[in-house]
């Protein structure tokens, strides 16, 4: 009798376990148009090297969020950084200035860190509604005084539904 409790509970352990884990993968999953990621060739980021993104859009209906997504090493010798994004629809193009702190006044990173790299990711619309659905480019370009700007070493953008 008392194995047969036993099995029973074990059973009902699993069950619970995968149950568990199956909420947890759903919850974790994130309605993402595009998460998109670039590395920068010997981390030199040059004027010319614009990083480019294509993505659709199936429901304008709904709100997005378009964030941008910035890597750097702890080399990076500023505590800003100035981009140039480019929206793109097909017909017209929009062209926007971008910047965005990295650092505290006191050089502490405010990415987060995982050894020697910091992440970020940064916002460049919020809650923005796009005019139509179908397929979009962003373009973003590095707009510092410095060409190459060293120690950046990944780019990328990261659209998704906003909540």
């Amino acid at each position: 009798m008392a194995q047969k409790i036993n099995l029973l509970l074990n059973k009902r352990q699993i069950i619970l376990l995968g149950f568990l884990l199956m909420v947890t993968l759903l919850v974790g999953c994130t309605a993402s148009v595009i998460d998109s990621n670039v590395e920068i060739a010997d981390r030199r980021w040059t004027y010319r090297n614009h990083i480019s993104t294509t993505f659709e859009i199936k429901d304008n209906t709904k709100a997005y969020n378009i964030y941008f997504k910035l890597r750097h090493t702890a080399n990076y010798k500023y505590a800003n950084i100035f981009i140039l994004v480019h929206f793109k629809d097909g017909k017209k193009m929009i062209t926007k200035r971008y910047q965005y702190q990295l650092a505290k006044n006191d050089g502490e990173w405010l990415g987060s860190g995982s050894g020697n790299v910091f992440s970020y990711n940064l916002p460049m619309l919020t809650n923005y509604r796009f005019p139509r659905n179908g397929k979009f480019d962003i373009e973003i370009e590095q707009n510092m005084r410095d060409n190459p700007l060293l120690e950046v070493s990944d780019v990328g953008v990261l659209i998704d539904l906003a909540k």
